[in-house]
């Protein structure tokens, strides 16, 4: 599957993402998982990419702690990184990450970093219905939007 490709290449290329307490399941946990829906939002400043935002979303977690959200569209990739050991609740069962890091790249590769400051908000993939995930970040330049509706299916470990 190219986005197991693209989610390894970016886990070894940008030290990325995290083994994190959320949700039921350790989700996002360390490794490499896949969840399967449909982009409901993919937006870099005034550039929306919603259109070919692709049907699967990576988390990619280290074992210190970092995860990151992928988005990827066009043949483009934008991963919203966060300290994964600082997940706190949020309304309505769902979870909430603080955000750091916008990482960008291109085909396998990822290749950019900005600070940013910003959450991503997720409720438990394992609960048998679809979920929301759903970043939100700024720089001092940008700001960056990504959301994803699951289907439901529980996410794929790689």
């Amino acid at each position: 599957m190219r986005l197991t490709v693209i989610a390894a290449a970016a886990l070894s290329a940008a030290a990325f993402a995290s083994g994190a307490n959320a949700a039921s399941q350790n989700f996002p946990g360390a490794g490499v998982s896949t969840l399967t829906g449909k982009c409901a939002k993919l937006v870099v400043g005034n550039v929306d990419a919603t259109k070919g935002c692709k049907g699967e979303l990576a988390s990619v977690g280290l074992p210190n702690g970092q995860v990151t959200f992928i988005f990827t569209s066009g043949g483009k990739m934008l991963g919203f990184q966060g300290d994964g050991t600082a997940i706190k609740p949020a309304s309505n069962g769902n979870a909430r990450i603080p955000l750091k890091m916008v990482t960008t790249g291109v085909g396998e590769k990822m290749t950019g970093q900005v600070k940013v400051a910003g959450t991503c908000t997720f409720g438990n993939p394992y609960g048998g219905k679809p979920i929301v995930i759903e970043c939100s970040a700024k720089s001092k330049d940008t700001a960056f939007t990504g959301s994803f509706r699951t289907s439901g299916k529980a996410p794929k470990q790689k």
